[in-house]
């Protein structure tokens, strides 16, 4: 068996694109693209990458040949949202079962259920504020 190394040095030595490396049955990308980079812009291009969260060179490169650009969403700030909607949200459930086994709703519950959904409002703004502020 060959090793890797002799391999890659019986590819044509050029920045082009080969489809003369073997290539298993089926495969939907059969063409083989080899480029060449310096130690530092490799370096630089693993930032990149890890800037947009990934660490597949192939699917970060053909992104990046395709479409000249990637757009990544930080989408924290959302998954923090969503955790704090969802408790808010148990919060109006636990008020609702108590006033539907009871049969009354107090006033004090009603005043939570609004100042609960005003915190919802209150966090959708101040999170879509800030996505459009990032984005100009």
């Amino acid at each position: 068996m060959q090793n890797p190394k002799r391999i890659e040095h019986a590819l044509p030595h050029n920045d082009h694109a080969t489809d003369t490396a073997p290539t298993p049955k089926g495969r939907k990308r059969n063409v083989q693209l080899i480029i060449r980079v310096t130690a530092d812009e490799k370096d630089f291009i693993n930032k990149k990458m890890e800037q947009f969260g990934t660490a597949n060179f192939n699917a970060y490169a053909r992104k990046m040949l395709i479409d000249g650009y990637v757009i990544h969403v930080d989408l924290t700030e959302f998954q923090t949202l969503a955790a704090e909607v969802n408790a808010i949200g148990t919060n109006i459930n636990q008020l609702v079962k108590i006033s539907n086994t009871t049969g009354m709703i107090f006033g004090d519950d009603i005043e939570k259920m609004k100042e609960m959904v005003n915190e919802v409002w209150q966090l959708l703004k101040s999170s879509l504020s800030g996505l459009l502020s990032k984005s100009r």
